[in-house]
């Protein structure tokens, strides 16, 4: 089953190169994953054959890889390999993109249930279940992305935009928002703002200083 699996994966990402030859991925995460299913070379005859001469290898270009496409390869990978996350986090990032959250919440559940472990997916699906306003599971998993990883400074800020902006809780908004400055050699001139808009505000007072999260 698993030979299948690989040969499967392999069928899909050759069509897929084919109508993507020269773009890149949406992630570099991808990238990685494409050199993972890629065969390696050798050859299965046992007599000796005359080495290929040295080519230079062909120019690698920027151009964006059409979005049908991307979402095309991240569930021919998510269907072989289904154990991986990776796949599924792609997906939540195109459906989020596009403006579908409720697809977007599903693939990145999935990742992170398959990777339980992965601070990256946890603050990725905090913003889902933001954007769905689902406040309570963002605000956990933004906290267990920090429970992963302490100094994750996006899932930081992320916590603290949430506290400030969506939870009403001050204090907590201020507190994240510091320890997310402390992270920083150099400050974030643009959190700075927010921390003195907050400290400023007054109760009932519509907020001056727009807030974007971390992906």
């Amino acid at each position: 089953m698993r030979s299948a699996s690989v040969f499967s994966l392999r069928v899909a990402v050759a069509a897929l190169a084919l109508a993507a030859a020269g773009c890149s991925t949406v992630s570099d995460g991808m990238g990685a994953m494409k050199s993972a299913v890629t065969p390696s070379g050798g050859s299965t005859s046992s007599a000796p054959t005359a080495a290929a001469p040295v080519r230079p290898p062909p120019p690698v270009y920027a151009t964006p890889v059409n979005p049908a496409t991307q979402r095309a390869f991240d569930r021919a990978i998510a269907q072989a390999s289904p154990e991986l996350g990776g796949p599924h986090a792609n997906l939540g990032v195109i459906y989020r993109q596009a403006g579908k959250v409720d697809d977007s919440v599903r693939e990145f559940e999935t990742a992170v249930k398959l990777s339980p472990r992965q601070p990256i997916y946890l603050n990725q699906l905090g913003i889902a279940y933001r954007q769905q306003g689902q406040f309570a599971k963002a605000r956990d998993a933004y906290q267990r992305a920090l429970a992963e990883d302490p100094g994750y400074a996006a899932a930081m800020l992320n916590l603290g935009i949430l506290y400030d902006l969506y939870l009403g809780d001050t204090q907590r908004a201020l507190e994240q928002y510091a320890r997310y400055l402390s992270l920083l050699p150099n400050g974030d001139p643009t959190v700075s703002k927010w921390v003195a808009d907050l400290k400023n505000r007054k109760p009932g007072q519509p907020i001056t200083v727009s807030r974007q999260e971390k992906p």
